[in-house]
């Protein structure tokens, strides 16, 4: 029987008796069709209750990732659980667990939101009924419009209701809701998201704090029903035994640097304050508390994972506040805060919700991640015999500059900040005496890189990064409106400025304080940076927004498959129809004098629409929308881009390939190229689409083979020689790997001999490096150069030819994509000829403007 064994970590050891536990998995090509004959036995061998949703199948119809939820027993004393899931021959009885008959209790909501004229900071409402002290003056609860979560809201969807868990969600203008139940524990987890839908004021391509379509969130308020007459005991911290207590706040992340600039607020104020409570003076602590109140037959308890990095919140018994203080929410921005309610006597814990606040995470062995294909070229850790290339990798969770070091220096909690990445590399330059805020958005998609190396060596320390990642991407990076320009809506934005604070500009790419010529965090004016300093004023108008360029969701994906949370999946796919709707001609001004399509999804700087980052990340992105929901319109995209972008008769010389500074991109373009046509190999579709893409990749590998060398090589052709070149050419691995499927001979040696000698370059030259450590040639090492691995254990792997053959000299003649808008004002200038009054040119002028 194929069977894969689970191991379970928790960070708190105690142990648990029924605990809810969900994990996906990925299963090899044709092994199950029926998720009915997957079957979960104990560490006795006994047939336990399972509950499955298949997330994805194979092009044969069999699966290839499956959810699985089921209760488990666990000592915390070993990973190894004892549970395994297995293909079984026979269809098995289950016999559902037992319900607790208790309903939830009702979730009252207050929320209220301030969205024209934000009161001065220093004005806090009062309320004599509702206060506590914050060691800055007393803060009050204001009147707010209240409803019931989950129980008179009209807009309420039943996902799934089985044993396990069932699952609701709530969908608001304003407010999101997601809650998972589960019968058996007497407890649910709720996800509870506060959005705000208006399109962000960005004049100038500055999205800044303080611009028109914010919105102020002067109070988020959960309230549960209680027990009366209630004994309230809490559990403070991890370990910590439970006691009296009812109180706790965070109003800052208690940490060193709790008042970094990265707080600052519109008016350039830090409003971050000690963690204080009155009567009890400051408390400088990290708290992740549980809090119950209970009577003789009674308990209602709750508990907020992550609590303290996602400040500002406050706990008072089974009140939860969210965004106490006045915070605001820029146009298209949301948040999701997760807690756990439990609503009977708990009995899968000795103390209420530990389980909750630590839940299990199990996970499968290595091998089985890469022994069942789902993610190609992966291997397990243990089998990597490239120590050097290994020790760049871990630096991310091991050393003395992890990324959890990163996180501390600038502060990188709170609601906004929490799961995004210190973007280091980006200070080198910096003179101020404070460490400079910059973010990086999940550039070179993080997420995907945690989770390749997560399966490949099963620590889930991985993991730890990778989920915080994902959510900060799909709540704060991703601009979540309809109200803006399709090039625009539902994107995902930039890292920060290159050398630059992100000061009011915050997540969100470019931000005013180069207009005006001065750093916030430093106090010095840009011109004292010298060269970095002109450059930056000089660059600050090119604009800011999301872009194709910086557009990625396989890692979302992936996420999806591991977890089963729904926002991931949604997200993943809202990127790749942003390729979509950027690029389509009919949502644009310039539709009245053409329709066809704006070309942004692949112009990767202004003039270029050849190989790039934006026609890259644009296939990568619509493949991904295809694997999540098969809709041909996503391949067909991805189709359309491949013949847009490269031809079999390019002349490679005159795409000036070889300037770094302008073409480096281009190899990202090849390491889509490849990954299109595994994709293809994997749906069995070798069609003339695959042999077109097939003749263009072997047509730019020849080329590369010939004249690309490593580019600091020559250092003085670039503005700033870093490191980061050394990570860039791994990607020329990958892509001498992708071409050596499709080769022969000779050729295939030959590339093959330059892949082996990139890598060993890369990895030696970065060994060497002092800045070896920094955040972007850290995020490029665990990105690629992983799958050099897979090579040395397959080195005879080879593509099947197409099953239609092109005849290279009948193609015709490549030459670049012509947009929408440069047809467009070709017209109108047409119509101007010909006799067109002025009020055309005003149009014009006016169309290009707003354009």
């Amino acid at each position: 029987m194929l069977s894969v064994s689970l191991q379970f970590m928790a960070l708190e050891a105690v142990p648990r008796h029924g605990e809810p536990v969900t994990v996906g998995l990925p299963w090899p090509r044709g092994a199950v069709h029926d998720e009915a004959y997957l079957a979960l036995f104990d560490p006795d061998n006994a047939p336990q209750y399972l509950q499955t949703q298949v997330l994805a199948r194979w092009p044969d119809g069999s699966i290839k990732w499956c959810l699985f939820d089921f209760l488990a027993t666990w000592d915390s004393l070993t990973a190894e659980s004892g549970y395994r899931i297995g293909v079984v021959e026979e269809c098995m009885p289950q016999h559902p667990p037992a319900r607790q008959h208790r309903s939830p209790p009702t979730l009252h909501v207050q929320l209220q939101v301030d969205d024209e004229h934000p009161p001065p900071v220093s004005t806090l409402e009062q309320d004599p009924n509702v206060c506590f002290d914050d060691g800055m003056g007393r803060i009050g609860l204001t009147p707010s419009v209240s409803f019931d979560l989950f129980a008179k809201c009209a807009d309420i969807q039943a996902i799934r209701s089985v044993c396990v868990f069932d699952s609701l969600n709530m969908r608001g203008l304003l407010i999101d809701g997601r809650a998972e139940i589960y019968p058996t524990a007497g407890a649910m987890r709720v996800y509870l998201r506060v959005r705000n839908p208006n399109a962000a004021g960005h004049p100038g391509g500055n999205w800044d704090l303080g611009n028109s379509g914010s919105k102020i969130i002067n109070e988020l308020r959960i309230t549960l029903d209680s027990p009366v007459d209630a004994i309230a005991k809490s559990s403070s911290k991890r370990n910590e035994p439970f006691g009296d207590g009812l109180m706790f706040l965070a109003r800052s992340s208690a940490g060193e640097h709790w008042n970094s600039a990265n707080h600052m607020n519109r008016h350039r104020q830090i409003l971050c304050v000690r963690n204080y409570i009155e009567d009890y003076g400051p408390l400088d602590d990290r708290w992740t508390p549980i809090v119950c109140e209970e009577n003789a037959v009674e308990r209602i308890a709750i508990t907020m994972p992550d609590f303290w990095q996602n400040f500002p919140v406050f706990l008072f018994g089974t009140d939860l506040y969210l965004f106490l203080s006045k915070v605001e929410l820029q146009g298209g921005e949301q948040k999701t805060h997760q807690f756990t309610i439990s609503y009977t006597k708990d009995t899968i814990t000795d103390d209420p919700l530990v389980w909750a606040r630590s839940p299990i995470v199990a996970t499968a062995p290595p091998e089985w991640y890469a022994a069942s294909g789902a993610i190609p070229y992966l291997t397990p850790k243990a089998t990597d015999p490239h120590a050097k290339y290994l020790a760049l990798v871990d630096q991310v969770i091991d050393g003395p500059d992890t990324f959890a070091h990163k996180r501390e220096k600038i502060d990188e909690y709170g609601w906004r900040h929490y799961g995004d990445l210190y973007g280091d590399h980006e200070a080198v330059y910096h003179p101020g005496p404070e460490p400079m805020v910059s973010h990086y958005n999940n550039q070179y998609d993080c997420v995907a890189g945690f989770l390749f190396h997560y399966l490949r060596s099963g620590d889930v320390r991985w993991l730890a990064e990778a989920l915080p990642c994902a959510n900060h991407t799909c709540d704060i990076d991703i601009y979540h409106t309809t109200q803006d320009k399709a090039a625009y809506n539902g994107g995902l934005f930039w890292h920060t400025y290159h050398y630059a604070p992100a000061d009011t500009g915050t997540h969100r790419s470019y931000p005013k304080s180069l207009r005006t010529g001065k750093h916030f965090d430093s106090g010095q004016d840009l011109e004292k940076l010298g060269a970095t300093g002109a450059a930056l004023q000089k660059n600050y108008a090119i604009g800011g927004g999301p872009s194709a360029a910086h557009n990625y969701n396989y890692g979302l994906m992936l996420a999806y498959y591991l977890t089963g949370n729904p926002d991931y999946r949604e997200n993943a796919i809202g990127l790749a129809d942003f390729v979509l709707d950027m690029d389509d001609g009919r949502k644009t001004v310039f539709r009245w004098l053409s329709t066809r399509d704006t070309g942004l999804a692949i112009q990767s700087s202004d003039g270029y629409l050849g190989p790039g980052r934006a026609s890259a990340n644009s296939l990568n992105a619509v493949l991904v929308g295809h694997r999540l929901t098969g809709d041909a319109k996503y391949l067909n995209k991805a189709e359309q881009i491949i013949r847009r972008v490269v031809h079999p008769r390019q002349n490679l010389h005159r795409l000036d390939l070889l300037n770094a500074e302008l073409r480096w991109f281009y190899v990202m373009f090849l390491q889509a190229l490849g990954n299109y046509l595994d994709y293809k190999v994997e749906l069995d579709q070798l069609d003339e689409h695959y042999a077109y893409a097939r003749l263009c990749l072997l047509h730019y590998a020849r080329y590369m083979a010939e004249h690309e060398r490593p580019i600091l090589s020559q250092p003085e052709k670039l503005q700033y020689p870093t490191e980061t070149w050394d990570a860039q050419d791994l990607r020329k691995v990958e892509v001498f790997q992708f071409a050596a499927r499709h080769a022969t001979g000779a050729e295939r040696e030959r590339f093959l001999e330059r892949a082996a000698w990139f890598f060993e370059y890369c990895v030696n030259a970065l060994d060497s490096s002092p800045t070896k450590s920094l955040c972007r040639p850290v995020v490029l090492c665990m990105k690629y150069g992983w799958s050099r691995a897979w090579w040395l254990q397959n080195p005879d792997t080879r593509s099947p030819k197409p099953r239609v053959e092109l005849n290279v000299d009948t193609l015709g003649k490549w030459t670049m994509y012509v947009p929408q808008k440069a047809v467009a004002m070709k017209r109108a200038k047409m119509i101007i000829a010909a006799g067109g009054v002025a009020v055309v040119t005003a149009i014009i002028v006016v169309l290009w403007m707003i354009s």
